[in-house]
Order: structure tokens, then sequence, then C-alpha cells
């Protein structure tokens, strides 16, 4: 890939990736409130368990792309293919495990939680990291890469609260809200893995 053509498909993954994050935490939120109920404990463990996840993979995202600094783009391609998966997923485990939550205390119940969801937020925060990392390489501006990065992938987290919140939970379910943000993922994961094809690794 050209370095313009690169950095219009990495803007636009990180984008997709952005709004797709912003539907499943809605989703999932709707999930966990309904199994451990809506109250301030309640949506404090909900984000906590989000923003701690998050937190996590930051470090990892960080920590790879120091490691595979040629491989950035690749790691990027197999996180957003991953949180696609247990996306496609996620409804019928939070559904199925709904039972093991009756009753449980609030540690519990909040540990019972970070440990539904610690995959797919680890791989949403590694993310920025990794993309910060490869930015860099171009721009070697890192308030820049950072900054129009975060700008970015928050627009598209807006678009992605925006259309659950006026379109997708009107004319879907859960179920399907939480596909959808899948196949912004693999979309995601598919405009930078076509640019990789033929790619020296």
């Amino acid at each position: 890939m050209t370095r313009s053509i690169e950095t219009t498909r990495v803007a636009s993954a990180f984008f997709l990736s952005g709004a797709a994050a912003l539907v499943y935490q809605v989703a999932w939120q709707r999930l966990l409130f309904v199994i451990v109920g809506v109250d301030t404990e309640s949506v404090t463990i909900v984000v906590s368990t989000f923003m701690l996840g998050l937190g996590l993979g930051a470090v990892l995202g960080g920590w790879l792309a120091d490691g595979s600094p040629r491989r950035i783009l690749l790691a990027f391609c197999a996180f957003e293919a991953g949180i696609a998966a247990f996306g496609l997923v996620s409804v019928d485990l939070m559904l199925s495990t709904s039972v093991l939550f009756a009753g449980l205390p609030r540690g519990l119940a909040a540990a019972l939680s970070f440990a539904l969801l610690v995959l797919p937020t680890v791989c949403m925060g590694a993310t920025l990291p990794m993309l910060v990392a490869h930015a860099y390489q171009t721009s070697r501006n890192i308030g820049v890469s950072t900054g129009t990065l975060y700008f970015i992938n928050t627009l598209g987290a807006a678009l992605g609260t925006l259309a659950m919140g006026w379109f997708l939970l009107y004319w879907l379910d859960l179920r399907e809200a939480v596909r959808v943000a899948a196949g912004l993922n693999l979309l995601a994961s598919a405009v930078i893995g076509v640019g990789l094809i033929g790619r020296p690794a």
C-alpha cells in the first residue's frame, strides 16, 4: 500500500471499530443489567468491567507494538476478527450463564462480569496503541498520531451510539444488533487485510 492509501485504510478501519465497540457496549450493558439488576452498584460493575478490560488491552497493545512493529496491522486484523467471533456468541453466552449470577454477592458478580467480557474488551483496548505505534512510524509525531486516531475512533463510537439508540434497537433485537457490530469488526479487519496481501512480512 502507498502511504496515503494505507492511512485511509487505517482511519476507515478504526472508525468502523469504534462504531462496533459502542454497539457492543450498549448491548452487553443491557444484557448484564437484566442479569445483575439496574441500580448504582450494578451500573458501576458493568462500567468498571469495560474500563478494566480496555485498560489491560492498552497495555497488551503497547507491548505487542513494541515487540512486533512490522506486524502491527496484522495483529489489528486478528484482534478485530477475534472481537467479531466473540460478538457472534456473546448474547447466547451471557443468557446461558445468567443463572450463575443468582444470589451472588456484588464482588463475585463483578468478577463474573469481568470474566465474561475480559477477552473482547482487552482486544478492543489493544487496538489504539497498536495503530498509534503504526501511525508514528509514518508521521514521527506521537501527539498527531494519538490525537488523530483517537478522534477518528471517537467519531465512530459516537455514530455507533446514535445508530444503536435511534435505529438498531428500533428495528432489531439485541442479538441482531450485535451481529451488525460483528460485521463492522470483520469489515474493519478486511479493509486492512486486503492491503496486506502480497506485502512482505
